[in-house]
């Protein structure tokens, strides 16, 4: 037995519980409108968690191919970026992954002695928890020059607005007069 073959048998198990972990992230509200709501346009944010969390455990129980995972990892992660998280909370919903394999697979790993492979998993698990990092890291920084462009763009028009800057081409003259 392997824990890729449990993954597989008890994915939509494992699925259903991260994603009520995740969905516990958000205040109570929120979290219940991602449990209810299934429409993709209805509830974009939880059909982009559950679409994303299928992908993940599908890698995690294959040969994980981390450009497919990384792709929906990130838009995770964008909606988690621009959402009131800190970066530990934004991320951390990848370490609710391994509670959940533990708690479904408990019995299991342990009849068939499967820690060594349930490190490797979670060995994938914390790979997937540096990218996210990586990526929330990028969207932030993203999102920061963008409001500083802005801000920027917002004075320069106020101010030429009320005539207190005016662009002129300053012509540099030496001072000898040549």
């Amino acid at each position: 037995m392997k824990i890729s073959l449990l993954l597989s048998e008890k994915k939509h198990e494992i699925a259903k519980t991260w994603f009520d972990l995740i969905a516990g992230t958000y205040p109570q509200d929120t979290a219940n409108f991602l449990k209810t709501q299934k429409n993709r346009f209805g509830n974009p944010v939880g059909y982009t968690i559950s679409e994303g969390i299928d992908v993940i455990l599908a890698e995690l129980s294959g040969e994980m191919d981390v450009a497919r995972v990384s792709r929906h990892l990130d838009n995770i992660i964008r909606i988690r970026a621009i959402q009131d998280f800190t970066p530990s909370q934004a991320v951390g919903f990848i370490f609710l992954l391994k509670q959940v394999i533990r708690k479904e697979l408990a019995d299991e790993i342990r009849e068939h002695q499967l820690c060594d492979e349930l490190l490797k998993i979670e060995s994938h698990i914390d790979q997937l928890a540096n990218v996210s990092f990586d990526m929330y890291m990028a969207c932030r920084e993203k999102m920061y020059k963008l409001r500083a462009n802005e801000l920027r763009n917002r004075t320069s028009r106020i101010l030429k607005m009320s005539n207190m800057f005016k662009e002129t081409d300053v012509e540099e003259k030496d001072p000898a007069g040549f």
